[in-house]
């Protein structure tokens, strides 16, 4: 530090000597020696560099405080919004009802369509124009939704499967002409006699969203279901935005704070105070140096000697344990103990293990053991993932694992890995998946590592990771592969301790759901870790519980794991039909999937379980996101929307929608294959065995058994999930080229994961599978016509790609 300072100023004490010698020059008119202007300029430097932090550090601090704002700006710009209009939808509910208005639906010809315009106008003369449909919405339309436009259909169906106003709609969104769209039913006689689309001046929407102070936040309108396929409607979509939806429309509000003015290194409060302070103590230093050089030097010389003091001490205490640890070891062994040795800095030996690439999927790690997976391979990712949970400022880790025969070994190998990287392992033994997030906030370890093969085939297994509360997806799981291959791996020595937190669990959820009514219920837990709790959690809410293959054994000797194959309900079909139980539940191997069957035996797929859920959700939570993934039904989002709701369809994986829950605030998510995951009284992740406590929560409650309960939900025509296998990596080039060539006259096309198109009676789905080398096809349709119909344009597209692929239809 001291010679630091010298450098930095140029100057040495004069001598009298040196000092007459420099006045003398002086006065001769020599020039100015340049040295004694580095101490001016440096600390006029340093002032400048302390005001300049000093003024980044106001910036932070007042964007900090703006997003203290976010939630009550948001709030506030919402319900401005939704009761503007609500007021627009009141009043044109009022103006339908007038005698021009059921004259056109008694002869709609266009001398009663021109009159019934204008009486609605006289009643809101806003309205620009009206297009009146019978009720046979999807009979008027047909096919030709190119010329009636989409977007309008889109709407006319909402409200025929509502029965009520469909949500609004800014059309016209990327074009300077917008308008705002409304669908209201007309109701003659108390009956739907048709649907009233009517137009209306986008500005007074403008004038409202942007009328109230934003307090320096950036704010955005936006509309549409998807991050990245939404319509910006006013400002701009930026990262970082949180959006919520605003009822009773498909708009949403996006707020972002300000980004601050940062002319120079980190944007934070602390850490600019810390810059600005120490740029202020350097000026001191340089002002005393100028002030009192002998001072300073003898307080420099002083701290000095300190630090060497400390720095020997340490030296010497650190030699002193290691020789004494040479000698404890050499005294076990029974032999004279070496004389110690200075210990190098601890390393990361060089790897030599080959690790398959591959088994690095979209939202876990997953491989056949023996093959792509082993405990060596299992070790070097526990050394990456403890290196990673550091890096992000985490040291405890917990650890759980499934019942499958190669999971001792592998979760052994991983605590080893992780322990090396300096983490503290808490081992939970063997569990379901769940039970393992639950802990990660129950410990506050925020952190955890489940080795588990899911659903997959017993020779499988693999790894989901939680660091942080964030589920690793993508990316994320990519750079753990990076970490390895460049061999970034951290060293230490983490601690390991075992505990059981199993009635942790069965705690928390029992001291929330308690059934109105006892209902009795088989439980098929097909041999995987939910076999261990199922029966103890179901019997603390208030149920009779018959356990069927409930004994964990990880070869799966009655039937494979996996609910969303109707194969694997066969046995809970018949189990709950000759026990006359009040419901079938079942899990997959590591319980954070489930599956349901009623009285009669009809398994009712989780799109339709989710429909149930978001009505029961949304009765507390009015106006709250629901997200669902590409394979769920065509009727689910109209269902929320007649609810309050907001939907959000998404990309398929239980990673992926744990972040989309986080980015939009959802209270509730579900998926096609039977994850469900809810944040309204619960965590957000996803559980299989606490969303069947939520369903027997609802059942009981109302009263109905579950076929009655089930029957009124809308439902189609539809298959299950349909798997073509194809060999490793083959399934992701062969969907680029579908995604590529593929056409579908009249339908929307989405692309966030696959291809899906939807017409207006039905869709279907092609994309890959993530856990399993396959393409998975799904389809649904309001006839058995349609479903065929939309079937054979996938087939005759897929087959012109590769006619050698064997398809399940």
């Amino acid at each position: 530090m001291q010679d630091l300072i010298k450098r930095l100023i140029g100057k040495k004490s004069p001598s009298g000597d040196e000092s007459k010698a420099a006045s003398s020059s002086r006065g001769r008119g020599t020039p100015l020696d340049i040295r004694k202007l580095v101490a001016p300029l440096a600390l006029a430097g340093t002032i400048a560099v302390a005001a300049l932090f000093g003024f980044q550090t106001v910036q932070a601090f007042l964007t900090n405080r703006a997003s203290a704002n976010i939630d009550s700006v948001s709030t506030a710009l919402k319900q401005q919004l939704a009761g503007y209009i609500s007021e627009q939808q009141q009043a044109l509910a009022e103006a339908l009802v007038h005698p021009e208005i059921e004259r056109y639906f008694g002869s709609p010809d266009a001398g009663d369509a021109a009159r019934a315009l204008s009486a609605v106008q006289e009643k809101m003369p806003q309205v620009q124009d009206i297009r009146f449909v019978g009720a046979d919405v999807l009979g008027e339309i047909g096919l030709d939704i190119g010329s009636f436009g989409y977007a309008n259909a889109e709407m006319l169906l909402n409200a025929a499967r509502l029965g009520a106003p469909a949500p609004a709609q800014v059309h016209g969104v990327r074009s300077t002409q917008r308008e705002l769209v409304l669908v209201n039913p007309v109701t003659i006689d108390g009956r739907i006699a048709g649907f009233a689309l009517a137009k209306l001046p986008y500005l007074p929407v403008r004038e409202v969203f942007l009328g109230p102070s934003h307090g320096g936040l950036k704010i955005a309108l936006v509309q549409g279901e998807s991050r990245g396929a939404e319509a910006v409607i006013e400002g701009s979509m930026q990262t970082g935005m949180t959006s919520t939806a605003v009822p009773g429309t498909m708009m949403r509000i996006a707020v972002a704070p300000a980004t601050p003015l940062i002319v120079l290194g980190p944007s934070g409060v602390i850490s600019n105070g810390l810059l600005t302070a120490m740029a202020l103590a350097i000026a001191v230093l340089i002002t005393l140096w100028r002030k009192n050089p002998e001072l300073l030097e003898r307080l420099l010389h002083r701290q000095s000697e300190a630090s060497v003091g400390t720095v020997a001490e340490r030296a010497v205490e650190e030699a002193k344990l290691a020789a004494q640890k040479a000698v404890n070891k050499a005294a076990g062994a029974g032999r004279p103990a070496a004389p110690p040795q200075q210990t190098p800095e601890p390393r990361v030996p060089q790897r030599t293990v080959a690790v398959d690439h591959s088994i690095f999927r979209a939202y876990d790690i997953r491989g056949i053991v023996g093959q792509t997976l082993n405990e060596a391979i299992a070790k070097l990712l526990g050394q990456a993932i403890g290196s990673e949970n550091r890096a992000r400022g985490h040291k405890t880790i917990l650890v759980g694992r499934d019942g499958r025969l190669s999971g001792p070994s592998l979760s052994d190998a991983l605590i080893s890995g992780l322990v090396e990287s300096g983490c503290d392992v808490i081992d939970i033994g063997i569990v379901a998946t769940p039970v393992l997030y639950f802990g990660t906030y129950d410990l506050s370890a925020g952190s955890g590592v489940m080795v588990t093969g899911s659903h997959n085939p017993p020779e499988y297994n693999g790894f989901k990771i939680m660091l942080g509360g964030e589920t690793l997806a993508e990316q994320d799981i990519q750079a753990l592969y990076a970490r390895i291959a460049e061999q970034r791996l951290d060293s230490g020595q983490g601690a390991l301790t075992q505990m059981d937190i199993v009635e942790n669990y069965i705690e928390r959820i029992s001291s929330d759901i308690q059934l109105e009514t006892p209902l009795k219920v088989v439980i098929d837990c097909g041999n995987g870790s939910p076999g261990a709790i199922a029966t103890r959690l179901f019997e603390s809410i208030g149920c009779e519980v018959v356990p069927l293959y409930c004994d964990v054994d990880g070869t799966f000797p009655n039937h494979h794991p996996d609910p969303s194959d109707p194969h694997n309900l066969q046995d809970l079909i018949v189990s709950v039909k000759q026990l006359k139980a009040d419901i079938g539940l079942a899990f997959d191997g590591d319980g954070d999937r489930l599956g349901v069957v009623t009285p009669s035996g009809n398994i009712i797929y989780p799109d339709r379980l989710l429909m149930a859920f978001a009505r029961d959700v949304l009765v507390r939570a009015p106006g709250a996101t629901v997200i669902y993934d590409v394979k769920c039904t065509g009727h689910l989002a109209g269902v929320i929307l007649g609810h309050g709701g907001s939907p959000i369809m998404w990309k398929t994986g239980h990673s992926l929608i744990k972040r989309k829950m986080k980015e939009t605030q959802a209270e509730l998510a579900g998926e096609m294959s039977g994850h469900f995951f809810f944040k309204e009284r619960w965590y957000g992740f996803d559980d299989g065995m606490y969303a069947g406590c939520r369903l027997l929560e609802i059942l009981s409650g109302d009263g109905r058994d579950a076929d009655e309960f089930f029957a009124e939900l809308p439902q189609g025509v539809s298959t299950p999930e349909l798997k073509v296998p194809m060999a490793e990596g083959d399934h992701y080039r062969f969907m680029d080229r579908f995604r590529d060539r593929c056409k579908f006259d009249g339908a929307r096309i989405t692309t966030i994961d696959g291809v899906r198109a939807d017409w207006p009676d039905g869709w279907g789905l092609l994309r890959c599978s993530n856990t399993t080398p396959s393409l998975v096809m799904r389809f649904d349709a309001d006839n058995n016509e349609a479903l065929i119909r939309i079937q054979s344009l996938f087939k005759s597209q897929i087959l012109a790609l590769d006619a050698k692929l064997l398809l399940p239809f």
